[in-house]
């Protein structure tokens, strides 16, 4: 199987997650057969990104020097720049993202066309892969939605966004296609009826929905469980589908539904993932990383004034800490601010990962002498102190505390703290455990993203939860940072993606 072969249609790509790992699947031989041709994204600074990445992917496929875009990364020259130094790259990048954010639904006269032309233009095999946006189906969304009074599932356009998906596999006949979505898909209601089991049964015969002719049928295979009939694939439960993304290598408890469409005429019989032995924890994913401190979002910021909030917070834990637990594992914790230490690092630290290997070698850049989209945001000061009590607590007891542990003194100002409806308003990221899900939210305040260091005292950076979604260093999320944590917080794990993509290789 030679280099590009396979085409890849990415639709709802987000900042690329998916496309980054199906591209960066090998075979046996070292070869990289996948060739993005198209990737939808209707955000701004998602397509932004998608689009740097892409410029970077055609860098190497075309075996040209990678000097310049390095020469980015470190801001010795701007994004501008860049595009103008290598003026026939940009041009097939900006072309791969459509020249511009464009939504499926709104602009599907361009691209269908576009698609139309690719799949006209190549020969080989077709993989489509893309999550329709999951506000609808989500867990979180629907409890918003049930407080809505006005809210008419029915009328949710995004409850039937994957019939857009139906379109494009109508169009491209792909061989392969990989749709992911959230678990709330499993479950997701509009007029009282399950959606689910019409969702597969509309992906197996996507032309009945369509109402095109010729369009071929497919199977829909699981990747974690094996069919009983793999000529008729059927699964008793639905939650067969659901892949718990840290039992396969990623420092993250992402539980989301992946399904693996097979042309009905291709007679192979996918493999499911592999089960890795050993869960990769959060401080193997991030330890290496620059320390950092938190900075102040309602008053002025510098470092000084931190370390004294921090060291005043110390003293006052330490009491606390003493009274709820035994006093001499109170008294084992440093809690004292880290001198020194700035809101945003750029230079790698000289700390050694302790990721295993083969993380190491997805995570790791030796061309990259910086660090990425590594800088905190602002924390109101009664936060910092909550926030190193969680860090602390966690050292102790092994876990996140819920709302119930905290000792009164600590407690906020909110109505619903004491009644368990959010009893994890505030979450540490547990250091010798894999994390809780990176979602969007982590873009609001980073109350359920604590770093586990109680001396830094601090939510999460852009590049640590990108670490935990397993994007490599060397992808740089472009807009505000606000922008960037969305783009983390809603994309596929590329490591996950890389491994769907080595099983799609074995089938083609």
């Amino acid at each position: 199987m030679e280099n590009g072969e396979i085409l890849v249609i990415d639709l709802f790509a987000g900042p690329g997650g998916l496309g980054e790992g199906i591209s960066a699947a090998k075979t046996e031989d070292g070869k990289s057969p996948f060739q993005i041709g198209i990737s939808v994204e209707k955000d701004f600074h998602a397509h932004k990104t998608l689009t740097t990445r892409a410029f970077f992917r055609l860098l190497k496929a075309k075996s040209q020097p990678l000097d310049n875009y390095y020469d980015y990364l470190h801001g010795k020259i701007t994004r501008n720049e860049l595009f103008d130094l290598h003026p026939n790259i940009a041009t097939e990048a900006n072309q791969e993202t459509l020249n511009g954010a464009k939504e499926l639904g709104k602009d599907n006269k361009l691209i269908h066309k576009r698609i139309k032309e690719l799949v006209k233009q190549h020969k080989g095999p077709k993989v489509l892969i893309g999550g329709p946006p999951c506000q609808a189906y989500s867990l979180a969304g629907r409890s918003r939605n049930a407080g809505n009074k006005s809210y008419i599932a029915e009328e949710d356009t995004r409850h039937f966004l994957y019939k857009e998906y139906l379109q494009v596999i109508s169009l491209a006949k792909p061989d392969i296609f990989v749709m992911e979505n959230v678990r709330g898909i499993l479950t997701a209601k509009v007029n009282g009826q399950v959606m689910f089991p019409q969702i597969l049964e509309d992906l197996r015969n996507p032309g009945s929905v369509t109402k095109q002719k010729k369009i071929p049928k497919y199977k829909i295979y699981s990747l974690v469980v094996d069919a009983e009939n793999p000529e008729n694939p059927q699964y008793k439960d639905s939650a067969n589908f659901l892949i718990r993304c840290e039992q396969y290598g990623i420092p993250q408890a992402r539980h989301r539904v992946i399904l693996l469409g097979v042309r009905e005429d291709i007679k192979a019989t996918p493999e499911t993932l592999k089960l890795c032995e050993h869960q990769v924890t959060v401080e193997q994913a991030i330890s290496d990383l620059p320390n950092l401190r938190s900075g102040f979002s309602k008053q002025k910021d510098n470092a000084k004034d931190w370390e004294a909030a921090v060291t005043k917070n110390a003293d006052t834990l330490k009491q606390i800490l003493t009274k709820q637990f035994d006093p001499e594992s109170a008294n084992s914790l440093n809690l004292q601010p880290e001198v020194g230490l700035s809101r945003i690092e750029t230079v790698l630290s000289d700390k050694t990962p302790a990721m295993p290997e083969s993380l190491k070698a997805w995570y790791i850049d030796p061309s990259l002498t910086v660090v990425l989209n590594h800088e905190t945001r602002g924390h109101m000061v009664d936060d910092l102190l909550r926030y190193a009590y969680c860090a602390a607590y966690a050292q102790i007891e092994g876990s996140s505390p819920k709302s119930r542990h905290f000792p009164k003194e600590l407690a906020p100002a909110h109505a619903n703290w004491d009644t368990g409806t959010h009893a994890d308003r505030f979450r540490v990221q547990v250091a010798d455990k894999y994390a809780t899900t990176v979602t969007s939210h982590i873009s609001k305040d980073g109350h359920y993203f604590v770093h586990y260091d109680p001396q830094q005292c601090r939510s999460l950076s852009v590049r640590e939860a990108a670490r935990l979604q397993t994007f490599p260093d060397n992808y740089i999320f472009e807009g505000t940072r606000t922008n960037q944590y969305v783009q983390v917080g809603n994309a596929v794990p590329p490591y996950l993606a890389q491994q769907i993509g080595k099983i799609i290789i074995k089938l083609i």
